[in-house]
């Protein structure tokens, strides 16, 4: 019998995790009782990245009523991709889904998904949004800038509006698994990976209670994340200025040796050096800093430190309550 494992990341969502549990529920039901006789058996995983209010202790009621819900909850908050990650890594079904808890993405599409693997070929199923009603336009418009950007640079291509919402069978997730980066980029790993992909398009759906946890500073960061991870030509652009503004400076001394034997005054002229001089220093320490980025990436990945520590589990508990 098939098994779709449906991994659902949660920080902070005490709120947003019954009423994404109640839809689900409803989702998993109407599929158990699909008429079609392919009905694939559901566990949902979710995974508690060090949530400071009751999102834990509502796992485990959920997994109390509900053996199909397991929870993995980590020492502290290690993001949204080590959530995926481990979620991936514990699921063991041969279809597994990475979903959203605050229902932005719609569980509705999910009966859609697990019937277009079954029947065509393709390994993944994936959405994007069409639209992105209810958010403010300097947001849409720096997500928009951020695709176009990363797409022109980076050959692993990373669709506009694309969300992390998507189902794929066993041999993706295990392509997936292989790629244990500690600095990851999910979008770009889909992508990266390959196989064929069937992208499904909803309108946007704001989210169904509490917060964003996602501001401008985050998403500044996880944007520097996919282009560093996924594109070398920021460092081949820092080199590309270094060389130009060398030249520049060439220009600058033969002007300036030439001007002081046909005209003398070599005094003159002081306020245009220092404002070159503060120029040039500020394009070093930016090309500096990009190579610094990337250096930096690399000095975490050499310390093979583990993306995620478990503190408690659902098995965890089962066994604690059986000694």
């Amino acid at each position: 019998m098939d098994k779709i494992s449906v991994v659902v990341p949660c920080w902070n969502e005490e709120e947003a995790l019954p009423i994404y549990y109640r839809e689900m529920r409803r989702v998993m039901d109407r599929m158990r009782n699909s008429e079609k006789g392919d009905a694939p058996e559901m566990e949902l995983i979710f995974v508690d990245d060090g949530s400071e209010d009751g999102t834990l202790a509502i796992m485990k009621e959920l997994h109390r009523a509900d053996l199909r819900c397991r929870y993995l909850s980590f020492s502290r908050n290690f993001g949204k991709e080590a959530a995926i990650y481990a979620g991936l890594k514990n699921a063991s079904g041969n279809y597994v889904a990475v979903m959203d808890v605050d229902l932005q993405d719609p569980p509705s599409l999910l009966p859609e998904m697990f019937s277009i693997l079954k029947r065509e070929d393709y390994d993944s199923v994936a959405t994007r949004r069409s639209t992105r009603t209810g958010e403010s336009r300097f947001r849409s418009f720096l997500s928009e800038s951020f695709y176009k950007v990363i797409n022109r640079i980076s050959r692993t291509e990373i669709v506009n509006g694309a969300r992390d919402y998507r189902l794929m069978n066993r041999k993706m997730v295990d392509a997936v698994l292989r790629m244990s980066e500690y600095n990851r980029f999910s979008k770009g790993i889909f992508g990266w990976v390959g196989f064929r992909t069937k992208w499904l398009e909803f309108e946007n759906i704001e989210r169904s209670a509490g917060e964003t946890k996602w501001s401008l500073g985050k998403l500044f960061r996880y944007s520097m994340e996919g282009i560093t991870g996924f594109s070398v030509a920021p460092l081949s652009l820092a080199s590309i200025v270094g060389v130009l503004f060398c030249g520049l400076s060439f220009l600058l001394v033969l002007l300036i040796v030439v001007k002081t034997l046909v005209w003398g005054d070599p005094v003159s002229g002081w306020p245009s050096l220092a404002c070159i001089i503060f120029l040039v220093s500020g394009v070093q320490l930016l090309c500096t800093g990009i190579v610094g980025q990337y250096l930096s990436k690399t000095y975490l990945e050499t310390k093979h430190r583990p993306i995620f520590i478990l503190k408690d589990s659902s098995e965890e508990g089962e066994q604690n309550e059986g000694a």
